[in-house]
């Protein structure tokens, strides 16, 4: 019998970017234990291909593809090749990246474009191609289609990472691409969401060095406490959903509330003079700390309620 549940993705294709480990890795194996047919995306050959054949090893459709997210050319041809292999494209899970980390005074030039080539630009080249091929899709049927997009930021971003600018700037430039594609396709049946990871992998082996995983029990920072997450807003189940950013790891997910109005000043001219500004914003700042700015450095804790 077919698999009628919400949350299947039977005849649903897709699209792992950075899937030859770790969170990719893990996504992708979630993705075809839910039905879906997956291209694994990795720069790595070796390790797309082992993915792919793991997938296949446990009964799924998977095909690799190595190559660079960030190039234009290449991101259209991940979609041809899913399409081209499995019929449709459903599916697009942005997970690909890399750290250069460094306090903004050191951070080289190249550090800081590397960054962004594989974050930003990744994310945008691989959403672009898939987005066009959903709205020519939507424009033939004359109605929505099924389209997923689950993109990949970070806390760094929410909480302003200090060595890390340009991760952080990145990870920001994620969620305005992930909410932008959210209003602009979701006429055409497109769904896109982001998601905010914490997980142990290669890329943050550093970054979580001194957080050992516990002798007993699930390690709270394992890749597989983000996959479902994914998977679930691939599914048909996830239509409501669209143009949201979830914190994950550690059996929790979060919900980020979308920016709000703090405090508002009107002036009493047409517009502002810098002294009327002092007078009207320099009381309430001068209750505050340094440390109390936009960065949402609270949401690291997350603990258990």
């Amino acid at each position: 019998m077919p698999n009628t549940s919400p949350t299947s993705l039977a005849d649903r294709a897709a699209i792992v970017t950075g899937a030859g480990r770790g969170l990719g890795r893990a996504e992708a194996l979630e993705l075809a234990r839910q039905g879906a047919a997956v291209v694994v995306n990795d720069h790595d050959p070796a390790i797309a291909e082992q993915t792919a054949a793991d997938i296949v090893k446990a009964g799924g459709q998977a095909v690799a593809s190595a190559g660079d997210v960030s190039d234009f050319a290449y991101a259209e041809s991940l979609t041809r090749l899913a399409i081209d292999t499995f019929g449709s494209l459903d599916v697009v899970v942005n997970n690909a990246g890399i750290l250069r980390d460094r306090m903004v005074f050191s951070m080289s030039e190249q550090e800081w474009d590397d960054v962004l080539r594989v974050h930003a630009k990744g994310h945008f080249a691989l959403t672009r191609h898939a987005t066009a091929h959903w709205r020519e899709q939507s424009k033939a049927v004359g109605g929505p289609v099924f389209g997923r997009i689950v993109n990949t930021s970070s806390e760094a971003f929410l909480a302003g990472a200090a060595g890390q600018a340009n991760y952080a700037a990145a990870k920001a430039a994620i969620v305005g691409l992930t909410t932008a594609t959210a209003n602009g396709c979701a006429r055409y049946g497109v769904r896109a969401n982001a998601i905010c990871p914490r997980a142990r992998t290669k890329m943050t082996e550093d970054v979580f060095a001194g957080f050992e995983p516990p002798a007993q029990g699930m390690d709270p920072l394992a890749v597989e406490h983000v996959a479902p997450l994914v998977a679930y807003l691939a599914s048909p189940a996830a239509d409501k959903v669209n143009g949201q950013v979830f914190v994950v790891h550690g059996g929790m997910v979060l919900l980020m509330q979308r920016p709000v109005v703090e405090e508002r000043w009107d002036s009493n001219l047409e517009t502002f003079t810098v002294g009327e500004l002092e007078n009207a914003l320099g009381p309430y700042f001068q209750t505050k700390t340094a440390g109390e700015n936009f960065s949402a450095t609270d949401v690291l804790s997350m603990r258990r309620q």
